[in-house]
């Protein structure tokens, strides 16, 4: 498997896109995205069922305020001139589905209330728990390490589930083989519920036409932050389908979400929601506009154009035009020809994260379903790996310097040149890094500065972070 890094430091601010927005939508409440499946645990021996389809919300427009110029009076012989008053100018406000607007948002969370404590797990406990987020009352399902805490608290991942219809979805209910597999893992996990959803106040808006469910999972963030068995340096993010979009957005705002694991992830920019999706071979739906179905696609294109005519506004609220300033590194998995969320959507956002010089993985299971309950286990152990390398020795990404390599937890050897027929000249021990100096036409081995002068490491064996402008070493084919 690959692993690629990321390049620029985090927290650069870009604006200029998001000064086009002509109005403010006020997002109106409606079910889950009409292309979204809810999505079912599976157990040890039977696959997760499919999931359904959801609706996003509707967006409708209020009125941008605009300044009036004052006419100036054309003076005559007997008239006293009136003097020109100057427009005061307007800020330009900002979109509520933009980064930016998620980024200029409070996220305070708040207390963790137990409210009921549950049938334990394996080796952990289970409990019901409560926070608050924008004033609602939000509930989750919350698990706890059993066994001696470490000093600093138990690393967490904060676990996004993908869409199931807001009537339907139940706290204990769905992902328990999911949970499961992160819990007895030495995590505390915590699966908010979203607003609207079980217990939880507030309506349910979908993920694609409101910051909802974004803010919601950010301020269970926060609480989670705040819980005494939790480490707060040490939180990772889940997502599966619907989670995924949700995932993704929470870590290019949240700048504390140390790596995030996403499958059959809604990965795609907002262009590629518009004309990608795609279940099954079936063509992408022509929008209808007087359909309730996808209605934050019809309010955003009658609004804003589309994404040909005005770019600069719809990559203002992707998430994928912001990944040189993603909090850490992603691992993705989804099955090929997925039918419910297209495989390009993970396959277009990898090429991106290279191109960006983004910490990140892909990994592709043929022959499975959205859930990938018949490869369930290999993802699974992927996914702690994973989380292991990044959160329980964890390492910020966003501040890091220049191209850099680091070896993760294991030993990585460095050779006289890019390949394993070179000699190794020395090591690079756990959690040591260096500077990359070069690459090899393929990126499959980086060329490092060390003590003793450049040498070779393969980028199967280290991560490597802010690569993006690293220079390829054309001598350096190889032998």
């Amino acid at each position: 498997m690959t692993v690629l890094q990321q390049s620029s430091p985090h927290r650069r601010r870009t604006t200029t896109a998001l000064l086009v927005v002509a109005a403010v939508l006020t997002l109106a409440a409606c079910g889950g995205d009409d292309k979204e499946q809810s999505s079912l645990a599976p157990t040890a021996t039977t696959a997760a069922p499919t999931a359904v389809a959801g609706q996003p919300p509707a967006v409708q427009p209020t009125a941008t305020p605009t300044v009036a110029a004052t006419a100036t009076p054309s003076p005559t012989a007997t008239d006293t001139p009136v003097p020109t008053t100057t427009p005061t100018a307007t800020a330009t406000p900002i979109h509520p589905l933009s980064i930016e607007y998620l980024r200029q948002q409070e996220y305070p969370g708040s207390e963790l209330v137990i409210e009921q404590t549950l049938a334990p797990g394996s080796n952990y406990d289970r409990y019901y728990a409560s926070y608050y987020s924008e004033g609602l009352k939000q509930y989750g399902l919350l698990t706890v390490p059993r066994g001696q805490k470490p000093d600093s608290g138990w690393p967490v991942i904060i676990f996004n589930h993908g869409f199931i219809p807001p009537n339907e979805y139940r706290t204990t209910e769905r992902y328990v083989a999911y949970v499961d597999g992160f819990a007895r893992s030495g995590y505390i996990v915590f699966r908010p519920d979203y607003r609207g959803h079980d217990q939880s106040e507030g309506t349910p808006s979908g993920a694609y036409g409101s910051p909802d469910y974004v803010i919601d999972v950010l301020n269970a963030t926060a609480s989670l932050k705040q819980y005494p068995d939790a480490d707060p340096q040490r939180i990772g993010m889940w997502g599966h389908s619907m989670g995924g979009w949700i995932t993704l957005r929470a870590m290019v705002t949240d700048p504390d979400i140390q790596a995030g694991v996403i499958w059959g992830g809604v990965v795609g920019a907002y262009e590629d929601l518009l004309t990608g999706w795609r279940r099954g071979d079936r063509p992408a739906p022509t929008p209808d506009p007087n359909g309730s179905r996808g209605r934050w696609r019809n309010s955003l294109t009658s609004l804003f154009g589309s994404p040909e005519s005005n770019p600069e506004f719809w990559q203002s609220l992707s998430a994928n035009y912001f990944l040189d300033e993603l909090s850490g590194p992603i691992q993705l998995h989804h099955t090929q020809g997925d039918e419910s969320v297209p495989v390009e959507f993970s396959e277009i956002l990898y090429r991106q994260g290279l191109d960006a010089g983004m910490p990140i993985e892909l990994v592709t299971y043929p022959g499975d379903n959205h859930n990938i309950s018949g490869n369930f286990g290999t993802a699974m152990s992927q996914s702690v790996a994973f989380f292991d390398r990044w959160l329980k020795q964890p390492l910020n990404l966003t501040n890091v310097a220049g191209a850099t390599v680091f070896t993760g937890n294991g030993l990585a050897n460095l050779r006289s040149g890019p390949g394993t027929s070179f000699n190794i000249v020395g090591q690079m021990q756990g959690g040591e890094s260096l500077s990359i100096i070069g690459a090899n036409a393929d990126r499959t081995w980086w060329q490092v500065e060390t003590a003793d002068g450049p040498a070779w490491v393969a980028d199967s064996v280290t991560l490597a972070a802010h690569f993006a402008d690293v220079p390829i070493v054309e001598e350096a084919a190889g032998p």
